[in-house]
């Protein structure tokens, strides 16, 4: 048996402290606090890494708190358009499903369509009627309705702005309370792992941004660019810009660096995260695990919702940036 170790992000942006409130982080921290514990119990009982990224991430997803299935943004058109991936490392093999609208969790559709097609990405409406066919769980629209997420809709409305949900607008005078102001930042969710027999996977998941249209796609159920895993380098989840992280092919961009140029899992994550993205605007972040169970959780604004752990790595969970 070897070392386990397993970590996951929130979404990553302007997270400032004056934006929460106590009690806000509080929840934020259990619930980071939950969510690592999920997977990492899984990898202790001896599951496979992929198994352990999915459960994390369907945590997540069932959480309110994060801009991924319950708690998804809402699009200019009022409704909610889901995107999720997952690769595992050891086989190769991915999954994902873009703008999905009524599957309760996004990643398990994503799981469903690596195990049972012949496919990696579907989208919708095929991939809702895929995972029907396979008697996913499926939920009205109700179900993903959350009071501030709405009020993002209509703030964004109002200003006429796509508003990503990983940045920030100008900053309000007097912050709101938390369940009223509409510039909170929650963001992709995501994990990586490295499970006891050396195998590394990784899983993303997001609602995308507020008042997004004509259909929109980001990096998160984008294999190569949002989720990357491979057992000779590293596993990798990003949350920021999904433009940019695009366009820059972020997760593989560190593989390659680490297979092509025999950079540590950290300098890779270091070159991409600051010296490419960041000076092009490319706000956010991504969490990583390499072959040897090294953890990565580098990111260039303000803030990350992220929380770790290792064999031989204690339990963290941190917001901002000077944790």
């Amino acid at each position: 048996m070897s070392d386990i170790a397993f970590a996951l992000h929130g979404g990553a942006g302007t997270i400032a402290r004056h934006l929460l409130t106590p009690e806000a982080e509080r929840d934020y921290r259990q619930a980071l606090h939950d969510a690592l514990l999920t997977g990492y119990d899984l990898l202790r009982q001896g599951a496979p890494a992929l198994d352990a990224v999915q459960a994390t991430v369907v945590f997540l997803e069932n959480c309110p708190l994060f801009n991924a299935g319950r708690g998804a943004v809402f699009t200019h058109e009022g409704h909610h358009e889901m995107d999720a991936s997952l690769m595992d490392g050891r086989t190769g093999q991915a999954g994902a499903v873009t703008g999905v609208r009524s599957i309760q969790n996004p990643i398990t559709a994503a799981r469903l369509v690596m195990d049972h097609s012949e496919h990696v990405l579907l989208a919708w409406p095929g991939a809702e009627e895929f995972a029907r066919h396979h008697g996913l769980p499926m939920q009205p629209p109700e179900y993903f309705f959350t009071e501030h997420r709405y009020a993002q809709l209509q703030e964004a409305l109002q200003s006429g702005q796509v508003r990503l949900d990983h940045s920030q607008a100008a900053p309000l005078e007097e912050p709101l309370p938390f369940d009223e102001d509409p510039k909170k930042k929650m963001g992709t969710v995501g994990a990586v792992a490295r499970d006891q027999h050396g195998h590394l996977a990784a899983a993303t998941s997001t609602g995308g941004m507020t008042n997004k249209r004509y259909s929109r796609i980001g990096d998160s159920p984008l294999i190569g660019s949002g989720t990357w895993a491979d057992n000779r380098t590293c596993a990798i989840s990003c949350t920021g810009h999904g433009e940019f992280f695009m366009r820059a092919v972020v997760a593989h961009d560190i593989a390659c660096l680490m297979d092509y140029r025999g950079l540590s899992l950290a300098e890779a994550c270091r070159v991409v995260v600051h010296d490419k993205l960041a000076p092009v605007g490319g706000e956010g972040g991504l969490v990583a695990v390499d072959a040897a169970g090294n953890m990565a959780l580098p990111f260039n604004s303000e803030g990350m919702y992220r929380a770790s752990i290792g064999s031989h790595s204690p339990l963290f969970v941190g917001i901002y940036r000077d944790e």
